[in-house]
């Protein structure tokens, strides 16, 4: 059983480590996009819509930023998960290895690769003048909430994949939906007092990202948010776990 473990954990890690190789293998950046990337996505989304919406404020392109950061691990690391299966076929074919470790990779060295670029939301906090107070100590709960998530829907996606070709393209479609319904370039006051605040209410991402700027911003979490988070993001990894486990042994007979 130990043994098992040790080999399981030793394979997780070569995954991981072959997972960020191959992400950057043809880009001159290397990992340093994780850097970049984020950070030119701001400049235009501040631009784009601090314009369109008239905003003020001039720490908004944190607000922006904080939203766009734990999004795009959250779309990365789930589509990852989703293909992880059908990437990794011929070696399922040759090999007997734990399948869960494939979309719990692809999960994993997002989630490196995601921490790594908090570096640069640090760096323009600074710039902008948020500075870290008491409340930056609450960030671990979103931050693990987020990984929760991203694993429960990941392991989700990773067995519907297998079995259905076009949720990949079906997926990229509900990222947008997702995405709109996170706040990420828009305050979301006026929306949270309307009729339709329970599309926002709703969405689990869209609390961890709240809770996640009220610790950059110095503020306390909504614990309901964390609550219903927490709560969502468990469910999915149970249903994602059962789903895998029932399945994995026709995995073959469709990749």
């Amino acid at each position: 059983m130990n043994e098992s473990f040790s080999q399981d954990i030793f394979i997780l890690k070569e995954l991981v480590r072959k997972g960020i190789k191959l992400k950057y293998r043809r880009s001159y950046l290397g990992i340093l996009w994780s850097l970049i990337e984020p950070l030119l996505t701001m400049v235009v989304l501040t631009i784009v819509f601090g314009t369109l919406f008239g905003v003020k404020d001039k720490t908004f392109p944190v607000y922006i930023l904080t939203g766009r950061l734990l999004y795009g691990f959250f779309s990365q690391g789930t589509k990852e998960a989703l293909k992880s299966i059908r990437a990794n076929s011929s070696m399922i074919k040759k090999v007997y290895v734990n399948k869960l470790l494939y979309p719990m990779a692809g999960i994993i060295f997002n989630y490196i690769i995601f921490l790594i670029s908090l570096v640069v939301l640090a760096v323009v906090a600074l710039c902008f003048k948020v500075f870290p107070t008491v409340y930056l100590l609450q960030v671990f709960i979103p931050l693990i909430n987020l990984l929760l998530l991203g694993t429960g829907v990941g392991l989700i996606l990773s067995t519907i994949g297998v079995f259905f070709r076009d949720m990949e393209y079906l997926w990229n479609v509900v990222l947008m939906l997702i995405m709109y319904t996170c706040a990420i370039f828009y305050k979301p006051e006026k929306l949270l007092e309307s009729r339709f605040a329970v599309i926002l209410k709703g969405n689990p991402l869209y609390c961890i990202i709240s809770n996640f700027r009220s610790a950059v911003f110095g503020e306390m979490m909504n614990y309901k948010y964390v609550l219903y988070s927490f709560l969502f993001s468990v469910v999915t990894i149970i249903i994602g776990i059962c789903m895998f486990r029932k399945t994995e042994d026709r995995f073959i007979l469709n990749i």
